[in-house]
Order: structure tokens, then C-alpha cells, then sequence
């Protein structure tokens, strides 16, 4: 029994390079982490930057019209401006080098920063909806109805324009918090054209347009905030996406030498997968044979599979393969009840 593990990069270039490590990928002298990590700190600095421009534009707006639909969608896009900041932070971590304290590496900060995130979100609509009702009991008059059209289409291109960036570098690099992010930010622009219809319609003689826009921003938001809760918590979970374990079995089951793939388990760790598996071979290979074809196993799933950056490889003879010829059959040692080991 023998086993192989890895992490990129390796010391030797193929002469071909992806971006993000999205199909091919560079070995070599260059760290992807800090390759990819400075890509998603490029990503959330302009969005941070383009938001809060956003926003600032159509606070002028809110403070001369009184419209609280527009209100609603400046405290969104303000909120999603700061969301940019915990995800900074967990980009910058993500580029420490393990210790003996944290020996994977500080990839689970990039997690930490997708529940801030959802949180933030949820604070947004909780603070949209409150104005929104208040203001739907006791309507009071909305002025300046073509500034508050304008800031909605302000609005809607601000958000396009972040959420184009944020989930083009976010599936680059394997971030799921950066692409619920775009998501966030794309819903956010639909929703500011929103406010332009409960200016229209306030034009038009209703004045409860204005809060109902509100409330319908404030449901909006409360949808994003269940789809990217669900996206982000389930790597928090060590969820993986259907098919990844499948695709890893496939690569190695190929290989020469493999003669059958047992169990095979995967978790992220911020925007980088972390792959194990078991892999069969002929009982009467020496350890250093059975180490050459894990090795090869290793290579071919880093460049088979996106977003990989350590694969371990569990040899076993095929005589004795499967998790069940790993038991330990119940025993009794150092004053301890009988027990045995899965």
C-alpha cells in the first residue's frame, strides 16, 4: 500500500498555461494560489470601486426626490459595494503559506467571506423592507421623478457592469463566493430599472408605487439571499458539484496500471478543489511501481479536472482493494473496551 499526494505546482513546465486553472495549467516556479488570489483582488477592487461610485450618484438622487424604492436600491448597492471588503480580506489570507497551526492553508477564509456576504445581503433587505412598509402606510410625495429615473438607469449599468467582471474572474478562479457575488450584483441591476417603474407610476397619479417598487426590490433581494446561501454554505459543507468525483474516477480508471478506483472524496478550500481516491493495482508490483502509477494518477487528474490543487492517491493491491480491507477488526488495547476501526 502506498500513497501519493501533491499540491500545484510542479517542478517542471508543460509549455501551456490556463487562466484560473480552468482546463490546462502552468507547472512551474509561480504560485497559482497567488496567481488566481491576485485575480480575484483585481476583480473585487473595481467592483468595490464601481458600486460605491454607483451609489453615490443615486444618494444624490434619494436625497432630492424622497423616493424610497431608490432608497432601497442605493442601501443594496452600498451593500454590496462592502461585500467586496470580506472577500478582499480572504484573497490576501488565502495568499499565506500553511503553518503548523493551519496546515491547509487559509483557503476557508474565502467561506467565511461568502457567510458575510449572505449576511450583508440579508441586512440590506431587512432595512429595504422596513422603509418600503413604512412608507407604503404613510405615503408622503416623491419629487424629482426624472432624477430618480435617471439613478435607476445609473443603477441597472453599474450592477451589469460589476456582475459581468465578478462572475467572469469568479468562474475563472473557482470562487463561488465571487460569482454569487455577479449574480448578486446582475439581480441588483434589474432591480434599479424596477425603481424607474414605481417613477412612472407615481407620474401617472399612484403614489403607492413607490413602496410597492420598494417591497418587490426587498422579495428580490430576500431570493438572492436563499440562492446564495445555499451555493455558499454548501462548500462550507464539503459539498462538491455533481459529476466532480465521477470525472476523477474516469481519469484515473484510463490510466495504465489502474485496475479498478475505490472511494473518492473532494472538498474546496476557498477556490481550490482538494481530491482523494483509491486506485487498484496488481498485487505483485513493487512499492516503487505502485508509487510511479499513483504519481501519473495525480498528474493526469491536475490537468483533467479545473480548479484542482492537491490530489492524494491511496494505492491498494487488487487483491485486497476497497475500504472494507482497510477494517481493523475489534480489539482491545492499553485498558480500552473492545472496539475496531472503520
Amino acid at each position: 500500500m502506498t500513497r501519493t499526494r501533491g499540491d500545484h505546482p510542479d517542478n517542471h513546465d508543460h509549455g501551456h498555461h490556463g487562466g484560473g486553472h480552468s482546463g490546462g495549467h502552468a507547472h512551474g516556479p509561480i504560485d497559482p494560489v497567488i496567481t488566481t488570489t491576485a485575480r480575484g483582488i483585481w476583480a473585487v477592487k473595481w467592483s468595490f470601486v464601481g458600486l460605491l461610485a454607483t451609489a453615490l450618484l443615486q444618494a444624490v438622487a434619494v436625497a432630492l426626490s424622497g423616493s424610497v424604492a431608490l432608497l432601497a436600491d442605493t442601501l443594496h448597492n452600498v451593500g454590496d459595494a462592502l461585500t467586496a471588503l470580506p472577500l478582499w480580506v480572504a484573497f490576501v489570507f488565502a495568499r499565506l503559506r500553511p503553518s503548523p497551526r493551519f496546515p491547509h492553508g487559509y483557503g476557508r477564509m474565502e467561506d467565511l467571506a461568502g457567510a458575510v456576504i449572505v449576511l450583508t445581503i440579508l441586512a440590506s433587505a431587512v432595512v429595504a423592507g422596513y422603509e418600503s412598509v413604512v412608507r407604503l402606510l404613510r405615503p408622503e410625495p416623491v419629487a424629482y421623478l426624472a432624477a430618480v429615473a435617471a439613478a435607476s438607469v445609473i443603477g441597472f449599468g453599474g450592477n451589469e457592469a460589476v456582475a459581468r467582471l465578478r462572475i467572469r474572474v469568479g468562474r475563472e478562479i473557482g470562487s463561488a463566493a465571487l460569482v454569487a457575488d455577479g449574480a448578486h450584483a446582475r439581480a441588483d441591476g434589474l432591480t434599479s430599472l424596477a425603481v424607474a417603474v414605481g417613477a412612472a407610476g407615481v407620474r401617472l397619479g399612484y403614489p403607492v408605487a413607490d413602496p410597492i417598487v420598494g417591497i418587490v426590490i426587498t422579495l428580490v433581494i430576500l431570493h438572492l439571499v436563499w440562492a446564495s446561501a445555499r451555493a455558499v454554505f454548501t462548500r462550507m459543507l464539503d459539498g462538491v458539484e455533481p459529476g466532480v468525483l465521477e470525472a476523477a474516477a474516469n481519469a484515473a480508471r484510463h490510466m495504465e496500471g489502474v485496475r479498478g478506483v475505490g472511494e473518492a472524496r473532494a472538498r474546496w478550500s476557498g477556490h481550490w478543489l482538494h481530491l482523494e481516491l483509491n486506485v487498484a493495482v496488481d498485487a505483485e508490483l513493487s512499492v516503487a511501481e505502485g508509487h510511479r502509477i499513483a504519481k501519473e494518477v495525480r498528474h493526469r487528474i491536475l490537468h483533467g479536472l479545473p480548479h484542482v490543487s492537491g490530489v492524494t492517491v491511496h494505492v491498494d493491491p487488487a487483491t485486497e482493494a476497497g475500504e472494507a480491507f482497510h477494517r481493523v477488526e475489534a480489539h482491545a488495547h492499553d485498558g480500552l473496551p473492545a472496539h475496531s476501526h472503520p
